[in-house]
């Protein structure tokens, strides 16, 4: 542990933390392929198709933390740490081992008034939140963006021992991007303004952006640590206070940059974090004293909190939901790029996705040939343990989502697709599936129209470009989409037939903090990151002052 986090653990009351039991076995020999020679192959493939964002380090990573220090489980309000009304925990599980790493407080309807009361507190009229420049605002979000950056390895250690994710990928990719997200709106802070508007008659007439207030958040467990900044960095930029419930399955992250934002120099008040279950959530969402709620999940979730938002008081939303994207290759595509990256926009974060190129339709002439290659590359893909370096692949978050991936395969298996790679559980212990691909989907089947949410490839056929849009749009959701292909004028022309929040053209999973995101249709509304992810959190009020004579 670094010397940092020893100070910090030395300097901080952690008295609510219970005792936590951690365990450093992880499977060994969960692996699929030919380990040896397919590691070279997939780095070199990696190399040459993926370009990684510029705030991407190139320096060799650090060994990581296997058994990372469980400092805070407790239940974080108004800058302290406190043990849950009920006196219940819930365990936090290692998804590669099945074994219980901690127990953390477990928060209700009681722990969300208290927060809900605290935030409420912080945003009174002269408080020091609501008195505090905005430019400095944007220094307390790049302080805390500092503090991640210096516990960047013990960050994407925690992330990988609770999530399953790779360290490799944790490290390079989920740390930077939430540091970089928090950067990007530490800018903002200080340039979310109004306007003045020349009217008719003696009248000043001008707009405040002001922000909304007490902001629920509900972020989901397969990207715990970016969906906290993605919430975070634009609620807090704008001068808003917030209520966060971190996934039950992933809440020790959220817990340790909670104390972060303290470090930072937040006031109190204005970041509380309440892990906890389900009905958490459900009381954050029908507090009257809360203003929004942005969430980050499935689309039945969603519906209930839309739902109960409505009911409460009318509270602004925006949801992230689900997704099941289209990925269409054309036939002059280079087809070594399409596999590949097709590979990387499915199988990425264990399937676990929301964005995830879950239908992929390829044209008939280059059908057969990029099932062939597409199920040898799932053959070969890493699976095992998520701290060793040459893993691609980690275990599913939990035993009820790798029973909800099976049943989807043996659905589709009984509707008729082929299955050409995969299909089954790896390994003993833990919560692994074998990288799988089915050739031969159609439209009418359940693994072509649900979200699996897991590491299933489907590849379906298409013989035209107005065929391909129309089936691609024959969905419920409208998160992404994708089109490969070497023809500028084709790709336009698919971009502007798909009904989708995101259309990435000859790429996949390219997303920047400067550029929105978010759904159509059921995948959600309203959008996240960029300057529009600023619109949700800012109210507009309207000022029209008389005045005794108007010059211009």
């Amino acid at each position: 542990m670094c010397t940092f986090l020893l100070q910090l653990r030395n300097a901080t009351n952690l008295g609510t933390v219970p005792t936590a039991t951690k365990s450093s076995s992880v499977p060994t020999n969960v692996r699929v392929g030919p380990v040896a020679i397919v590691r070279k192959v997939i780095m070199l493939r990696l190399l040459k198709n993926v370009q990684l964002p510029r705030y991407l380090s190139t320096a060799a990573r650090p060994a990581p933390e296997r058994n990372p220090a469980i400092l805070y489980a407790g239940i974080f309000i108004d800058n302290e740490w406190h043990r849950s009304k009920s006196n219940k925990t819930f365990p936090a599980i290692n998804p590669a081992t099945g074994e219980i790493i901690a127990e953390i407080q477990e928060g209700d309807a009681a722990d969300i008034d208290v927060a809900v009361n605290a935030a409420s507190k912080a945003f009174k009229l002269g408080s020091p939140w609501r008195t505090m420049d905005a430019s400095e605002r944007g220094v307390l979000l790049n302080n805390l963006a500092d503090l991640m950056q210096r516990n960047h390895a013990y960050l994407a250690s925690l992330e990988t021992l609770d999530n399953g994710k790779p360290y490799s990928t944790a490290y390079e990719f989920d740390i930077p991007g939430a540091i970089a997200t928090l950067r990007y709106y530490a800018g903002w802070a200080d340039k979310n303004h109004g306007k003045t508007i020349p009217v008719d008659g003696k009248y000043l007439a001008y707009t405040r952006h002001e922000p909304v207030g007490v902001c629920g958040q509900i972020i989901p467990w397969n990207f715990p640590i970016l969906m906290m900044a993605w919430k975070l960095g634009p609620a807090l930029a704008t001068g808003n206070v917030v209520v966060l419930k971190p996934a039950e399955q992933t809440s020790l992250t959220a817990l340790f940059i909670a104390q972060l934002t303290k470090d930072a120099g937040f006031p109190n008040g204005v970041v509380n974090v309440v892990p906890g279950y389900g009905k958490a959530g459900a009381a954050l969402v029908a507090h009257k004293l809360v203003d929004k709620i942005a969430f980050t999940g499935s689309t039945e979730v969603g519906k209930l909190v839309q739902q109960g938002a409505a009911m409460s008081n009318l509270k602004r939303t925006t949801l992230e939901l689900g997704g099941k994207s289209p990925n269409i290759v054309l036939r002059d595509a280079d087809l070594d790029h399409a596999v590949e990256t097709s590979h990387f926009a499915l199988f990425y974060n264990m399937g676990q996705c929301c964005c995830a190129g879950s239908r992929t339709f390829v044209e008939d002439d280059i059908y057969d040939e990029f099932v062939e290659r597409s199920a040898a590359r799932a053959k070969s893909r890493v699976v095992g343990d998520p701290f060793d370096e040459n893993v691609e692949q980690g275990p599913q978050i939990d035993e009820e989502q790798v029973n909800k991936i099976m049943s989807m395969i043996e659905s589709g298996k009984q509707q008729g697709a082929k299955l050409v790679s995969g299909g089954t559980r790896v390994g003993d212990k833990g919560y692994f599936v074998a990288p799988t691909v089915f050739a031969n989907v159609v439209d009418h089947m359940t693994i072509a129209k649900e979200e699996i949410f897991g590491p299933v490839q489907q590849i379906l056929r298409f013989s035209s470009l107005n065929e391909a849009i129309t089936r691609a749009n024959a969905s419920e959701y409208g998160l992404a989409a994708a089109v490969f292909t070497k023809d500028i004028d084709k790709a336009n022309y698919i971009v502007q037939g798909l009904r989708a929040g995101t259309v990435w053209v000859n790429t996949y999973n390219v997303l920047k903090p400067q550029v929105p995101f978010g759904g159509f249709k059921m995948s959600g509304h309203g959008r996240e990151l960029g300057e529009y992810g600023l619109h949700a959190y800012t109210e507009v009020k309207s000022v029209i002052m008389k005045v005794n004579q108007k010059n211009s």
